[in-house]
């Protein structure tokens, strides 16, 4: 569980880092914008790096935690884009989202 939840304090901070500009912040400069990012992204990488070395201790593979990784981060995205952003979730999001959980249960089936 330390994973999963690293995960999710990861990826709520890089989607803030990657996204968070969209919404009031088209009027500062690029570099700026980049900067203040890569600050951003500095925190994320240091729930990241230990999710996955941790994840990685336990028994899961690369592809086991990078598949989680992705689901996790639409799920955050998708509230992300409702919540900050005010856009609606359409049937297509939902289909994408059981496709990518679909590619999450393949690589997890059997994992002793």
């Amino acid at each position: 569980m330390p994973t999963i939840a690293l995960l999710v304090i990861s990826n709520l901070f890089m989607t803030v880092a990657w996204y968070w500009h969209l919404k009031g912040g088209m009027t500062k400069p690029l570099v700026v914008v980049i900067l203040i990012s890569w600050g951003i992204a500095l925190v994320e990488y240091c729930f990241a790096v230990p999710a996955n070395r941790i994840g990685f201790a336990h028994g899961w593979s690369a592809g086991q935690l990078k598949v989680a990784q992705e689901a996790i981060a639409l799920l955050i995205f998708g509230g992300f884009m409702v919540t900050v952003l005010g856009e609606p979730l359409h049937w297509r999001h939902f289909a994408a989202f059981a496709c990518i959980m679909a590619g999450v249960a393949f690589l997890f089936v059997g994992k002793n």
